[in-house]
């Protein structure tokens, strides 16, 4: 009994702490009416809705059959790297971070087994997992720390775009220059499996998808929205609502309390505001190195208004450690369940190039 309970603990650690720390602000401040304030419906709403939306894609092959079509025949290997690199990168633009590592972290495990290139295996899941974490910084709905902070403030999408870009074209710079790690030769590339999708069902998973964006930019209401899409689902592919992430949104939940109980303790409140006020930018990148990202973004929000420091803390922060960003411990499981892993190895050269990544990114904010 305790191990399962360890485990389901070891599982849904993030949810854990943050229920930990949600319950101990309760003794602090009492529950209230005032709770209800705490919580953004309308981000949970929505993060519910694509999360589900993404999930049904993913599930009637959509992504996987995709991803074939780019990656068969013959190649160059360092165009097929490439290609693994910025499969992430750019999906996580538009299906998070998280699901975009799900997808293609086991393909690139099968494509370099299948060519018999496992020595770059490292190598290439550490800048697929850097590219969604990277990627998903360039629109409102690549990352749930986005999303948050997009409908926050209020921000219009080209504002999020225009204090991101400089970053996104660096980061293709570094993945283009990361090539060079790969020898130049020619391989072909083959599948035992052929995946196909569903025609019917992923139409309409993309309309529900587009109806989503409808809200995340403020042109459909939140309420509507959430009772479109689980009548859709009900009517559809009922079955993805036993297997959605409800985690992710009670962990949002429990940081929503904990961040509202925190500033309402004065001492507590004016520490933070104090760090905030001195640096955003710093304080945001520390605080995601060490409750990671998204948790950073709910809890810092709180204590200031410029969004422009935080969305890049929250964002540039996601580098760094492994726990910085949630989506690299995913990365990190599928590596461990290849074959001959080498855990210390992927975790020197995950940290040196997310550490070097960093720094370089958080100059150039600093200067710019």
């Amino acid at each position: 009994m305790l191990n399962k309970i360890l485990l389901k603990i070891k599982s849904e650690f993030i949810l854990f702490v943050s229920f930990i720390v949600a319950l101990i602000s309760v003794f602090f401040v009492p529950i209230s009416k005032d709770y209800v304030s705490y919580i953004d419906f309308k981000v949970l709403a929505v993060l519910f809705s694509l999360m589900i939306v993404i999930d049904g894609l993913q599930k009637h092959g959509f992504f996987t059959s995709f991803a074939q079509r780019i990656l068969y025949g013959k190649k160059r290997l360092r165009l097929l790297y490439l290609i693994l690199v910025l499969l992430p990168f750019i999906s996580s633009m538009f299906i998070t971070n998280d699901v975009a590592l799900i997808t293609f972290v086991p393909f690139c495990v099968l494509i370099l087994k299948m060519i018999n290139k496992q020595e770059y295996l490292i190598w290439t899941i550490v800048n697929q997992t850097i590219a969604a974490n990277l990627g998903s910084m360039a629109t409102p709905i690549g990352n749930p720390q986005n999303l948050y902070l997009y409908g926050k403030f209020s921000l219009s999408f080209g504002g999020l775009v225009s204090i991101i870009y400089p970053y996104v074209l660096l980061s293709l710079i570094y993945f283009l220059l990361s090539c060079l790690y790969i020898k130049d030769e020619v391989i072909s590339v083959k599948f035992d499996k052929y995946f196909t999708f569903d025609i019917k069902q992923t139409a309409i998973f993309i309309m529900l998808f587009l109806i989503c964006l409808l809200s995340v930019f403020n042109i459909l209401d939140y309420k509507i929205l959430l009772v479109i899409i689980v009548l859709a689902i009900l009517i559809f592919d009922k079955k993805l609502l036993r297997y959605a992430d409800y985690s992710l949104i009670l962990t949002f939940v429990c940081f929503f309390v904990f961040a509202g109980n925190i500033s309402r303790i004065p001492q507590i409140n004016d520490f933070i505001s104090l760090l905030m006020e001195k640096n955003a930018l710093i304080t945001s990148i520390i605080t995601s190195q060490i409750i990671s990202n998204v948790p950073s973004a709910l809890l810092l929000s709180v204590f200031t208004n410029n969004y422009h420091a935080l969305i890049l803390g929250c964002n540039i922060g996601g580098l760094g450690t492994l726990i910085a960003s949630l989506a690299s411990l995913i990365s990190f499981k599928i590596y461990l369940k290849s074959e001959k892993v080498e855990a210390k190895k992927y975790i020197i050269t995950f940290t040196i190039l997310n550490v070097i990544l960093l720094v370089l990114f958080t100059i150039i904010a600093l200067v710019l």
